[in-house]
Order: C-alpha cells, then structure tokens, then sequence
C-alpha cells in the first residue's frame, strides 16, 4: 500500500469532502480531507491504481492537486 499527503487546492465545504473522499473511493482509494490543512491522506495499492489516477479523480471534481 501507498500512503500519502496531496495537497489540494479549492476545498471549503463539507460538500467538498464528500465529493473528494467519494470520488477517491469509488476508485479503490482510502481519502481523508484535512480542509483546515487543504491536504488529503490518500491509501492505495500502486498495482490497482497509479497517482495520475488519483490526481485525476480529485481534479474532476474540481479542485487543483498540487
């Protein structure tokens, strides 16, 4: 398993955690949003799912990883 801190740009709201840690999950991702850190604690195994991935699921909600 991977484990680590993104940084993440846009978030505000507990919409935006639902959104975010929803999307995580529904692609085999264990997400945790820290909003007063703009951070999200992403697990993962590196075999069913790679960063770019990750990366792209956040993005598509609409928030910028940095």
């Amino acid at each position: 398993m991977t484990n680590m801190t993104l940084q993440v740009e846009g978030m505000s709201c507990g919409h935006c955690v639902n959104s975010i840690e929803g999307a995580l999950k529904a692609i085999g991702v264990v997400g945790k949003v820290n909003l007063t850190k703009n951070t999200v604690d992403v697990s993962f195994d590196e075999n069913q799912v790679d960063l770019e991935a990750v990366k792209e699921a956040i993005e598509e909600q609409g928030y910028d990883v940095e």
